[in-house]
């Protein structure tokens, strides 16, 4: 299985993913992340001649794709838990600034603690 890093970023109107293959640098456009996935794929194949059924890829989203793709998660609640100003994180995501290095990592840190509570979530049914 080839597993292969996938850049997801957001666009006019688009999802564009881009991939580092070998040498070289595919982008494709697509209006959803499957499409795009699929469409990455057959480019891999018909450019590298690797079986499009056993690319798997890792996703690295842009913020302004992970609030997109994954929208059920409040931006307020997760800059508070961040420690980021929730307004910043609003521009952030609406992509009118861009975050440094520094808070992006500081972000996907707090994305990733809250995914492991909810891993440890029970719940009762009596």
């Amino acid at each position: 299985m080839n597993k292969i890093l996938l850049i997801i970023e957001k666009g006019n109107g688009a999802i564009n993913g881009r991939v580092h293959y070998e040498d070289n640098l595919i982008i494709e456009s697509s209006d959803t992340i499957e499409n795009l996935e699929n469409n990455m794929k057959l480019l891999l194949q018909d450019f590298h001649g690797l079986d499009a059924k056993k690319i798997e890829f890792e996703y690295v989203y842009d913020i302004t794709s992970l609030f997109d793709k994954f929208s059920y998660l409040k931006i307020t609640s997760i800059a508070k838990k961040a420690h980021i100003n929730p307004s910043l994180l609003r521009q952030y995501a609406s992509g009118v600034k861009y975050p440094s290095s520094k808070q992006a990592k500081k972000l996907e840190s707090t994305i990733h603690e809250i995914g492991k509570e909810l891993i440890d979530v029970a719940l009762y049914v009596g």
